[in-house]
This record gives structure tokens, sequence and C-alpha cells, in this order.
């Protein structure tokens, strides 16, 4: 398998294999990202350059976004004054699932991480979730705290603020990392 930037013509691609994920989590009785991702807002960070496919053959087998850019809000200055990379939306194919396809994603990211200097691999996950936390503690991270309060988008309860770390480190992945160099963070 390997790993590649994500690119414009992937937004179609990348947008129905979201809608895959949320219909799966449904069936588990979970609301987390029952609502469409706005198709502006992928195709900004595929631009940006932080989204990544796993490829397998042809077919994408998963995807993860990392980037340099904490969500509004859920770290504090002092957090954020670290070198840190932030994991968002992980998703696998339900034809991949079982295979630690995600664990190998998060291993590359940290390593990747590691790469442009970070010291933190950070993610926030859904708060209701109580079956993807357990996943990301099995997955070395440790829960730093979750926060409720609402957003300031429509004011209502923050419905991804469970947030975890993980130091960033460098480690074997398996994939064919097909990606440029990550650029080096500085320190804040």
């Amino acid at each position: 398998m390997r790993i590649i930037p994500a690119q414009p013509e992937d937004l179609s691609q990348l947008l129905a294999f979201r809608e895959e994920a949320a219909a799966w989590l449904s069936e588990l009785g979970s609301d987390q990202w029952s609502r469409p991702y706005p198709a502006d807002r992928l195709l900004a960070t595929i631009k940006a350059g932080t989204v990544f496919m796993v490829l397998d053959g042809q077919g994408t087998a998963a995807t993860i976004t990392l980037t340099p850019e904490a969500e509004e809000g859920l770290w504090t200055d002092d957090e954020l004054s670290e070198p840190s990379m932030f994991v968002n939306k992980l998703t696998v194919a339900r034809t991949h699932a079982g295979r630690n396809l995600g664990g190998r994603l998060l291993d590359w990211a940290g390593d990747r991480a590691h790469r442009a200097s970070a010291k933190w691999l950070r993610l926030d996950a859904w708060t209701t979730n109580g079956r993807l936390q357990d996943y990301y503690l099995s997955q070395g991270f440790v829960h730093v705290r979750t926060v409720l309060e609402g957003d300031a988008v429509n004011g209502g309860p923050r419905v991804s603020g469970w947030l975890a770390q993980r130091a960033a480190q460098p480690v074997e992945h398996g994939f064919a990392d097909h990606t440029p160099a990550p650029p080096r963070l500085g320190r804040l």
C-alpha cells in the first residue's frame, strides 16, 4: 500500500468515502459525521496539502488529514506553544477494516510529525463516541481533557472535544510513502 497527497480531482471520492463512514457509524448508533462535510472546506484542505490517501492498488483504502493547525478553541495557549501536528478525519474503508490500517496511519502521522520537528501528535475525537476514544487510547494516545462548552458557530455543545495526544516519534509504518517531506515546524 502507498500513501499519497490527495488532489482536487479526488474531492468527490473523498466526500463519498466520508458518507460511507457516516453510514457505518450510524449503524453503530453514533451521530458522528451525520452532517455532510462542506465540499469547499475539504477542497481547501486538499489544496493546502494536508489530506492524504492510502491506496491499495488503484482503490482508496483510507484517508487522513494531518495539519499543523489546531481547531480553534480546543487547545490552551501553553499547549499550542509546543510544536504539534493534528490528526483529522481519519477514515478507513469498510473493505479494509480490521487490518490495523488506522493504527498504521497514526504511526505514519506520528513519524511525519516527528520529521516536521513536532513534539506531539494530537487529535480531537467525537465527544460521545466512547468506542473511538478507546481505540485512540489503545493506539498510545493519552486523554488530555474533554471540551464541552458551546462552539462559536452555532452555540451548541462541542461535538468533537475529546482531546488526546501522544509523542511524535519515528516509527516504521509499512507504507510506501509518496508524499513530499513535511515542512519543519518552529516554536510558536
